[in-house]
């Protein structure tokens, strides 16, 4: 089971873009989904994360212009994102917490990373 993420490119100062991301196969539970970014020569920084009962987390630099939701019956999570800037430049990876049953029927507690997508706005 891998994480798919999607919606990345490249936007101007100011304006929004969505990312979404979903399991490549199927889960039988997924716990907290969040996102991360990184810029390179810098760490991996949480972004949002959220819980399958609803409750949000935000790092502050993204606060009032970010949002995270998720569906849980297509076990998706997405990231609006708005009013960005430049300094939102970075990979965007999804990252959830998930159950599956593997081959031989046995459960399976996954971390699992997406596979970042690219986000880059201009001023």
């Amino acid at each position: 089971v891998q994480l798919q993420a999607s919606g990345g490119g490249l936007v101007q100062a100011g304006g929004s873009l969505r990312l979404s991301c979903a399991p490549s196969g199927r889960v039988s539970r997924i716990d907290v989904m969040a996102w991360y970014r990184q810029v390179p020569g810098n760490e991996r920084e949480l972004v949002a994360d959220i819980t399958s009962s609803g409750s949000i987390n935000y790092a502050d630099s993204v606060k009032g212009r970010f949002t995270i939701s998720r569906d849980n019956a297509k076990n998706t999570v997405y990231l609006e994102m708005s009013s960005l800037k430049p300094e939102d430049t970075a990979v965007y990876y999804c990252n959830a917490d998930l159950l599956y049953v593997d081959y031989v029927g046995q459960f399976v507690a996954l971390n699992a990373w997406g596979q970042g997508t690219q986000v880059t706005v201009s001023s």
